[in-house]
């Protein structure tokens, strides 16, 4: 479908290629043990993994900074379960979270299958509202980071998706328009129509079971992307 028209594919990280929740409940497993907090992990995540994401729009929005993102989607996240703990121990967890995150390396099925077939034809960058300092860890250890040829990530844009500055550095970096470009992610605010907007090409990776839209087509297996690329 883009195949005559698409020389560069630019992705999303977390949620597209990295499995973050996967990666993310692994991580707090290892270090509630660790530091003895005493909380259900199933009960921990079921009220964790929405709040994060309200928080992470937040942030995206940039209504809140960094430091108030890793330190409320805790603190919340104990407080809706009535669990009594100390404000230095989550801030220790925080810490700690970043910290081993990129030690676990979990993919999304068919990441490695479609990056090998797509990288011989196309420029294959990523765009990330990550932080620095942890998406380039991420890349390497899970042996992914030689696929991209520009990592664009919001700390070093200093904006966030769905800003267009992000798209135009990434643009920039990957000396490309917008029209031979396409957009690979799961979020309809950031990526689709982020992308969109600045008028590249795009394609939903559908992980969180958003409902049908007009922006662009929806997949739901990465191997679908063979389809259209």
């Amino acid at each position: 479908m883009f195949r005559d028209i698409v020389t560069d594919v630019f992705f999303d990280l977390d949620h597209t290629l990295w499995d973050f929740e996967k990666n993310s409940a692994l991580t707090f497993d290892k270090i509630l043990q660790a530091n003895r907090v005493g909380v259900d992990l199933n009960d921990f995540l079921r009220v964790y993994v929405p709040l994060n994401l309200e928080f992470w729009k937040l942030y995206r929005d940039g209504k809140i900074i960094k430091e108030d993102l890793r330190y409320q989607r805790l603190k919340q996240t104990f407080d809706s379960l009535g669990f009594t703990i100390s404000d230095e121990t989550i801030h220790v967890l925080s810490e700690q979270y970043i910290e081993h995150l990129c030690s676990f390396t979990h993919l999304f099925p068919n990441t490695v299958d479609i990056l090998d077939y797509l990288k011989p034809k196309y420029k294959l960058h990523i765009i990330t509202n990550g932080f620095q300092e942890i998406q380039e860890k991420k890349l390497k250890n899970a042996n992914i980071h030689s696929y991209f040829d520009q990592i664009i990530d919001s700390e070093m844009a200093g904006v966030k998706k769905p800003n267009p500055i992000i798209y135009q550095l990434a643009l920039q970096k990957a000396n490309v328009t917008p029209e031979k470009s396409i957009m690979i992610g799961d979020s309809l605010e950031a990526d689709i129509m982020g992308a969109r907007a600045m008028g590249l090409h795009a394609l939903h990776f559908n992980v969180h079971n958003d409902k049908k839209h007009d922006y662009c087509d929806m997949i739901n297996e990465l191997n679908e992307i063979k389809s259209y690329l």
